[in-house]
């Protein structure tokens, strides 16, 4: 196994350890045994991955750069453990995370193009968080992330983000989740707003300079 495997296996460590800490199990009505084996297969993914540096400078090759691109998040879907119980386990410089979007959540579904596995628990693969995108408005970031053979993450992806990386809108930026649509103009946004971490929406065609639109290069 090589050194970057290892540590992708430790990051995938860390990631179930958050999950359990936070009662996964218990809010997907499971006992541990049973949660373990449905995140078991996971592993099988990380070791199959090539995990090489970044294009650009980073990490030596076969190493994964944890400690500045996402290389591996685990997402936990919405009808596993509902969203909204996901999002009020957020911590972000002590304060929980909220939405106003309860009523709406069902209504989101992936457009077109986007592709998430059967399993109600995956790996999404480097992610990012959109820097180049901010000031960019969804409708245009949407044929630029795609152009670019990646893919936008939706909403169980973004909330899987902040539990996983709560400082993620310190050390990266507020995000949004252009993989996830109802049938209105809504995007899936996720940045600190009352002083805490929240699930909300922007309009589709509205830029914003703090927002970017968040991607992955694959799920798994």
């Amino acid at each position: 196994m090589t050194d970057g495997s290892q540590a992708a296996l430790r990051e995938l460590d860390r990631q179930l350890r958050t999950l359990r800490d936070l009662d996964y199990p218990k809010l997907a009505g499971l006992e541990e045994g049973a949660f373990d084996e449905l995140v078991a297969p996971l592993r099988d993914r990380v070791q199959a991955t090539r995990w090489a540096g970044h294009p650009g400078g980073g990490p030596a090759e076969g190493e994964p750069d944890l400690a500045g691109a996402i290389p591996l998040l685990v997402v936990v879907k919405g009808a596993l453990v509902p969203t909204v119980d996901q999002v009020e386990r957020w911590s972000v410089r002590g304060r929980a995370g909220w939405t106003d979007m309860r009523d709406e959540l069902a209504g989101f579904g992936p457009v077109e193009g986007v592709d998430v596995p059967d399993s109600p628990v995956y790996l999404l693969l480097d992610v990012d968080t959109g820097a180049d995108t901010l000031g960019v408005t969804p409708n245009d970031a949407l044929p630029r992330i795609t152009g670019a053979g990646r893919t936008p993450l939706t909403i169980d992806e973004g909330v899987a983000l902040v539990t996983q990386h709560p400082q993620v809108f310190a050390t990266h930026n507020a995000f949004q989740a252009l993989g996830s649509r109802a049938s209105n103009k809504r995007v899936p946004s996720f940045w600190v707003s009352k002083g805490a971490p929240r699930l909300g929406w922007c309009w589709a065609g509205n830029p914003h300079s703090w927002l970017g639109a968040a991607s992955a290069a694959s799920r798994s």
